[in-house]
């Protein structure tokens, strides 16, 4: 459990610091051009009437379900054939995981979006409320809003895998589908568009800063 918080304090830092808050202002500034254009509105309307949402509903169990089970699988791999590398992927993508469920958790605690599902009046007429926040303290709770919690942990991961892989291909293709597969995929049906946006970045970021970090393990490990 040890090597679960290694270098965690230095990685939240890193997370928020110099270039890196550019991002979460990026982020945040997408955020709002994608509110005030209409784009999330009309994103919203366009892949509710075109883009099977059964086919994409997949993305919300497999982007909660995944993160969970993939480095329990990797770890239990590690340990068996008794591979380091694999054992270190295990430990960074259950870091970045958990700290990407922290951080997009922190933003929605305070940012309150309102999701999508309550576009629909009981009539089944559509209202825009796209550019509807509930900004304070717990107004909108943990689970829905800004950013997609889905979306961010999915990018990091992949963020990760690309860092610790930087020679496999298969690796980081397979991690880059999943990360969209799973971004686009909650955004047709639990989230807007901009809150897959800013979770792409802000997951990135974190992923990028937990990989290094443990890359630099594994060089240690040899």
């Amino acid at each position: 459990m040890k090597t679960l918080f290694y270098k965690l304090p230095e990685t939240v830092v890193k997370c928020f610091w110099k270039y890196n808050l550019f991002w979460h202002f990026l982020a945040a500034t997408l955020t709002y051009f994608i509110v005030v254009s209409g784009l999330d509105w009309w994103y919203f309307r366009f892949s509710r009437g075109i883009v099977p949402q059964r086919l994409f509903f997949y993305a919300i169990i497999l982007g909660g379900l995944l993160p969970i089970i993939a480095p329990l699988i990797l770890f239990v791999i590690g340990k068996i054939y008794k591979n380091l590398k694999t054992v270190n992927t295990a430990w960074a993508l259950t870091q970045a995981g958990l700290f990407s469920l922290g951080v997009s958790s922190f933003y929605k605690v305070f940012t309150g979006r309102v999701p999508p599902e309550l576009s629909y009046d009981i009539t089944g007429a559509l209202t825009d409320i796209s550019r509807q926040f509930q900004f304070g303290f717990m107004r909108g709770g943990l689970f829905w809003g800004w950013p997609s919690s889905h979306t961010t942990i999915a990018f990091a991961a992949a963020a990760v895998l690309f860092i610790l892989y930087p020679q496999n291909r298969s690796v980081r293709w397979v991690a880059l589908i999943y990360a969209i597969y799973i971004g686009i995929g909650v955004s047709v049906n639990i989230h807007w568009f901009s809150e897959f946006v800013a979770g792409a970045i802000i997951g990135t970021i974190i992923g990028i800063v937990v990989g290094k970090s443990f890359r630099e393990r594994s060089v240690l490990m040899r």
